[in-house]
């Protein structure tokens, strides 16, 4: 996500590392470049002069302290701008106290928003709400059944009718929620392929019929301006109370992102990466921010581990560490729980200062389900004695895994190189310090 951005500032800011002071020639130098990239990402113009000449007077004339370099106290400024640009702070979505919350979703066809209505029902379920999925979009086709599919997935239920009208879809799913005692309606709307004048009126209607606590827009990140001027389209007609950017794990420029908040003036609420339902998070300017600049995001990182990490799951892996006693069925276990926290390459981006270092490096997705279609194909006594794996053993668990002698001895020979490395470990000192 964002991955080229953020290396194009890296590599800008390192050419005034090192210089004695800021002057206003590097000043203007740095400026120039960091204007053609935003430009080159899709971001829109007055947003981009803006946020230049807000740079440039808070960089002129800053003295650089002994312990910094101009890159650090010019980064630090780009930080700060930045936040700014994306909103400042997180803001929450509407949840009413009192009844049922009614959550109205609307874009463009195409913006993922059915998709997106499926992960908001799984993650406010998570949280202990009783969502309802709500089939207003009468006009896709497949609209109602990828609703249905969704919502059957993770077990939540879904009102529709036969009748093609958006509006009693809307206000007769009120009264099933209160039956089905569903304290959360996420109403999907229909989208076009473009804004149009019948589109928004039904829109306003069901608006005004239902009176929702909260109204989100979903764009898609990949189309830059054009999500942008179809959001502020919609917010003049229908005005929302927040935006979510779609599909921010495609080949997103990130003009979209860095435009959106300051053109419309609506908060960014949610991002979602992916098509699987639990990819989808709260939006943080800070740490969109930081992951720009090549900071990466060590906080979201720790919180999507904590959501998966069960705490007697993470104190029997802690003790089998200090005591070098790290077996392959242990491992499968937290192989299982890295892939549930997402992709790789989204994970690794996450770490500070990986993301220029892996830049050029091809990120293999099917990694670790080859490593696990070998683990599996291992019986649990080779699971848990990895030292029984012979010749003879290792040449069945690679027909069985469907990989070659070559993969399976490699695995082996890191997990065996793992081991050395604890026992080196616990050696020297380090126990009770994982």
């Amino acid at each position: 996500m964002l991955q080229d951005l953020s290396l194009k500032f890296d590599k800008i800011l390192k050419k005034v590392t090192g210089q004695g002071k800021l002057t206003e020639k590097n000043i203007q130098e740095t400026l120039r470049e960091i204007r053609r990239v935003l430009l080159d990402a899709d971001v829109n113009f007055k947003v981009t002069k803006e946020f230049i000449e807000s740079v440039s007077q808070k960089a002129l004339g800053q003295e650089v302290l002994l312990s910094i370099s101009p890159g650090q106290l010019l980064t630090k400024i780009f930080y700060d701008e930045l936040v700014v640009l994306l909103g400042t702070d997180n803001v929450s979505i509407t949840l009413n106290p009192a009844g049922a919350t009614m959550i109205m979703i609307v874009g463009l066809q195409g913006s993922g928003k059915t998709t997106f209505c499926g992960k908001l029902a799984r993650r406010l379920k998570s949280q202990g709400r009783k969502p309802l999925l709500v089939a207003g979009d009468i006009y896709r086709p497949a609209a109602i059944e990828q609703l249905k599919i969704l919502g059957k997935s993770i077990d939540v239920p879904v009102f529709s009718l036969e009748e093609k009208d958006a509006r009693k879809i809307a206000t007769e799913s009120i009264a099933y929620a209160k039956a089905q005692n569903c304290d959360t309606i996420i109403l999907d709307t229909a989208g076009r392929l473009h804004v149009d004048q019948d589109m928004m009126n039904e829109v306003a209607d069901i608006k005004k019929l239902v009176l929702p606590d909260e109204v989100l827009f979903v764009v898609d990140s990949m189309t830059g301006q054009d999500a942008v001027n179809s959001a502020k389209a919609f917010n003049e007609q229908v005005e929302y109370d927040g935006i979510v950017l779609t599909k921010m794990d495609g080949d997103a420029k990130g003009g979209c992102a860095l435009s959106i908040r300051s053109v419309v003036g609506k908060p960014i609420k949610f991002i979602s990466n992916g098509e699987k339902l639990d990819m989808v998070d709260v939006f943080y300017p800070d740490r969109l921010a930081s992951r720009i600049l090549g900071k990466g995001d060590i906080i979201s990182l720790v919180e999507k581990a904590q959501s998966q990490f069960d705490e007697d799951d993470a104190a029997e892996l802690e003790e089998k560490l200090r005591k070098n006693q790290l077996d392959f069925e242990t491992f499968l276990k937290q192989i299982k729980m890295i892939k549930k926290m997402g992709s790789l390459s989204s994970l690794i981006g996450m770490i500070p200062g990986i993301g220029s270092q892996i830049k050029d490096a091809k990120i293999d997705e099917n990694a670790l389900v080859k490593v696990e279609a070998i683990i599996n194909s291992m019986t649990r006594e080779e699971r848990r004695k990895p030292k029984i794996l012979n010749g003879n053993r290792r040449k069945r668990i690679a027909r069985g895994s469907g990989t070659s002698i070559q993969d399976v001895n490699r695995l082996i020979k890191q997990f065996n190189d793992m081991q050395s490395m604890l026992s080196r470990m616990n050696k020297i000192g380090f126990k009770g310090r994982f």
